[in-house]
């Protein structure tokens, strides 16, 4: 199912990372977007972003997220997401992860939305 408002992106994000499906995952991406899976790593494109999400999927996690559209102008959004992720490392410990992520979605000229930079950990990530 596309991402027919912006909002719709994390919503299917989680619904894709709870169900461990990478597919779903890769295709709310535009094929060139960036990401920022760790904060002091970024990837760009389809085939580095899959990887980076794979790597997610291992932990078997469960993804919550709170999700609002802080702005919105000629086919740019910039959104924003609390979200929490439990799961286990590869340790077999619980991990136990929270952030507030900002991203930038794009509409397509069918009129759907996909990421165009995501970054989980949001501005804070550095400081």
């Amino acid at each position: 199912m596309p991402a027919r408002n912006p909002e719709d992106l994390d919503r299917l994000f989680s619904e894709a990372l709870n169900a461990g499906d990478i597919d779903a995952l890769t295709k709310l991406y535009e094929p060139e977007a960036a990401l920022r899976p760790s904060p002091d790593q970024g990837v760009h494109g389809h085939a580095a972003i899959r990887s980076a999400l794979a790597g997610f999927l291992g932990m078997k996690p469960t993804i919550t997220m709170t999700i609002k559209t802080l702005g919105q102008a000629e086919g740019l959004a910039l959104t924003t997401s609390r979200w929490k992720l439990t799961g286990t490392g590869p340790d077999g410990n619980p991990v136990a992860m929270t952030g507030q992520g900002v991203e930038v979605a794009r509409r397509q000229s069918d009129g759907t939305w996909l990421y165009a930079i995501d970054i989980p950990w949001g501005l804070g990530w550095g400081a």
